[in-house]
């Protein structure tokens, strides 16, 4: 039996046993009590303070009798309610604790991960992202009402609190993480939060959410690699399924179908992986993780290179674009 199911019946006996200390009280009382009397003489039996009774008893044998049931009844009602509430409130904060505990020490071996500020729609769609492409995440937003609705969306690690704070944003691991997405309710917030995060952390990347698009350049200028607007995506994504329907019905696939779950991805090849001075044809990539690659940035002029053919050779820092599953993209990355 849960700790709260055991309070609604803490507090359902107390009132039975209540009435029943009145009713008894009345009936085997005598003429002599009133209601008054009887309900008197239950509160102060249940609460075992021991007034001076309004009516002796004492040459009332049923009456004694039942004031002594009466107490037995009411130390069990007792022992029960406060057993109960002492488990609802050390179980509730004991839960609290070692989960915050277990939280903080996961969070603490993050490396290379992202951190979503904020809980609206647009973090929400983040998050569910975040989820369904296995990705590493902290979710940092100061009320705990909201965290308990995103936890709907699934299971992630957040931390309670104020994202602008650098304590706040250390606890999430800014230091060790890839990215950064402010996705808070006004462009001050966002403007705030990175510019605390760029003095926090120089490296990491940060993709601000700008709902004036003239805010823009303030938060570009404040230290945010990109800025996103979510009424400017809107209106373009309502042009292209006017425009592109067929196309717009492709990526709604890749994002939406959850028989399909395709998305674009990108791995950037470091120093020390095989695949450096391989052609794309001896690293058979494609064969072994059965992820599409679509195109190759080079790293030494930023262009890039579409369906890029199996003779080219791959270079430190070339960045390999590919389309496939998140459990293809996932084995890619490794």
């Amino acid at each position: 039996m849960d700790s709260k199911k055991r309070i609604y019946i803490s507090v359902f006996m107390f009132i039975a046993v209540f009435l029943i200390g009145v009713a008894g009280f009345r009936i085997f009382g005598g003429q002599g009590w009133t209601l008054l009397d009887s309900i008197y003489m239950t509160a102060i039996t249940i609460s075992t303070i021991g007034y001076e009774e309004v009516v002796d008893i004492s040459a009332n044998p049923v009456a004694r009798i039942f004031t002594i049931f009466f107490i037995i009844l009411s130390l069990g009602t007792i022992a029960f309610a406060v057993s109960s509430i002492t488990a609802f409130i050390v179980e509730g904060e004991l839960k609290n604790i070692l989960g915050r505990r277990r939280m903080e020490k996961e969070i603490a071996k993050l490396k290379g991960h992202y951190i979503v500020c904020g809980s609206d729609e647009t973090a929400q769609t983040i998050i569910q992202e975040m989820i369904l492409t296995r990705r590493d995440f902290v979710v940092i937003e100061p009320s705990k009402e909201k965290i308990d609705k995103l936890a709907s969306l699934g299971n992630f690690l957040y931390i309670q609190g104020d994202p602008s704070e650098d304590a706040v944003l250390l606890r999430a691991g800014l230091d060790r993480a890839r990215g950064i997405l402010p996705s808070l309710p006004t462009d001050e917030a966002n403007l705030f939060v990175t510019i605390t995060a760029r003095s926090l952390n120089p490296r990491v990347r940060i993709v601000a959410k700008g709902i004036d698009v003239k805010s823009h350049d303030k938060l570009k200028k404040a230290g945010a690699d990109s800025v996103v607007s979510p009424t400017f995506i809107g209106g373009m994504r309502m042009v292209s399924d006017m425009v592109r329907p067929a196309v717009v019905t492709f990526l709604d696939m890749m994002l939406r179908d959850q028989k399909q779950n395709l998305r674009f991805d990108e791995v950037q090849v470091g120093k020390e992986s095989a695949l450096v001075g391989k052609t794309i044809q001896e690293a058979k990539v494609e064969e072994q993780t059965g992820a599409l690659l679509v195109a190759l940035r080079k790293a030494e002029t930023k262009n890039y290179e579409f369906n890029p053919p199996g003779e080219r050779k791959i270079q430190q820092d070339d960045v390999l674009i590919f389309i496939g599953s998140p459990e293809k993209l996932s084995a890619l990355r490794k």
